[in-house]
């Protein structure tokens, strides 16, 4: 059976999460060029957004004129916009048997809903079931940098209503992430972000070879050229 046959009949879907400024949009497209080297179809997604609608509610959930608005209706905008992208994307790539690499997924409701704002896990998890409509990824990178860092890359050119937030809400939402991948080991793994773009990639990727073999031992290209590229492309 040849790889495109196994990946039509399974799809393999994969999501980047962490907190504000950590590079997982980077990481996606390194690991994108990588699969898409090694003959793999790839769908590189974003929450929320990824469609009309989706987008259309990010600029409510992250303009700062949105702040004050009650964590409830939040989280429910997020589902809304989630429930979209599985339907009108993700489950479409999915069974055409592609990759689906998507920047955020339920495990983001959970730390930022469900931790941040002190929904609780449970009433979250209600929640995701009806907006991802009951989709789990295979793998979850989280990856990690502190604080300080992190936060300095996301307001560099100006802070949305998330990233400014104060430094307890961001310090939640990091407990969140590790709570999940103490909680669901197999699933969720936490990567280190550095600064060498590079090495990062070859951290992701060992968490995830054993789902894509025929990428495994490949290298990475890393050419900021590529990157702006598959940005444009992904508009």
């Amino acid at each position: 059976m040849s790889k495109d046959q196994t990946a039509a009949q399974t799809g393999i879907f994969i999501t980047f999460e962490g907190g504000e400024g950590v590079g997982k949009s980077t990481q996606i497209l390194l690991l994108k060029a990588r699969l898409e080297d090694a003959g793999y179809r790839v769908s590189n997604l974003r929450e929320p957004g990824g469609t009309a609608i989706g987008e259309r509610i990010r600029t409510i959930l992250l303009d700062p004129a949105s702040e004050g608005i009650d964590p409830i209706a939040e989280l429910l905008l997020y589902e809304a916009a989630r429930a979209q992208l599985v339907c009108e994307r993700i489950q479409p790539a999915l069974a055409a048997g592609a990759v689906v690499l998507c920047d955020r997924f339920t495990d983001s409701s959970l730390a930022y809903q469900g931790q941040a704002r002190g929904l609780g896990f449970e009433a979250v998890r209600r929640a995701n079931r009806i907006g991802g409509k009951g989709l789990v990824p295979q793998r979850t990178i989280v990856l990690t940098l502190d604080l300080k860092t992190a936060l300095g890359r996301a307001v560099k050119h100006g802070a949305d209503r998330l990233e400014a937030q104060d430094l307890d809400f961001h310090v939640r939402v990091r407990e969140g992430f590790e709570r999940l991948a103490a909680e669901e080991p197999e699933r969720v793994r936490l990567v280190a972000s550095c600064p060498d773009k590079g090495q990062t990639a070859q951290a992701v990727f060992a968490e995830l070879a054993d789902l894509f073999p025929a990428a495994d031992g490949r290298p990475f290209v890393t050419d900021e050229a590529l990157i702006r590229r598959v940005k444009q492309e992904r508009g």
